[in-house]
């Protein structure tokens, strides 16, 4: 039960900044999306789907890593190991995202828009 409720609000707070960022990148069409080493843009996606992509991607392995959790047993001695994990699993991906509209708020800045 506390693995679901982990899950449920770090895929409410990952919503929650998109929906917050959607208000930010209002005014633009698209988002970039990836970037080469020099800071150029390579492709670019619609607003929505840019803004959509992580939380989605972010959701889908939160469910999956919850369910192997559900279903399967940790080895002896790591017991204490799998909600730590699966914090800090919550934590990187929502550190990606932030990541990921830092260097967006960084390149329409840029750009002038």
């Amino acid at each position: 039960m506390t693995i679901v409720l982990i899950g449920i609000f770090f895929g409410l707070v990952l919503c929650g900044v998109a929906l917050r960022a959607e208000a930010r990148f209002r005014s633009e069409d698209r988002l970039p999306m990836q970037w080469w080493l020099d800071g150029e843009v390579t492709w670019s996606a619609p607003r929505w789907m840019a803004l959509a992509f992580i939380p989605a991607l972010s959701i889908l392995m939160l469910v999956g890593v919850g369910v192997l959790l559900s279903n399967t047993r940790p080895r002896l001695g790591q017991e204490g190991m799998v909600i730590p994990s699966f914090i800090a699993l919550g934590t990187t991906l929502l550190a990606a995202q932030f990541f990921h509209l830092w260097m967006v708020a960084k390149t329409v800045r840029w750009n002038g828009s």
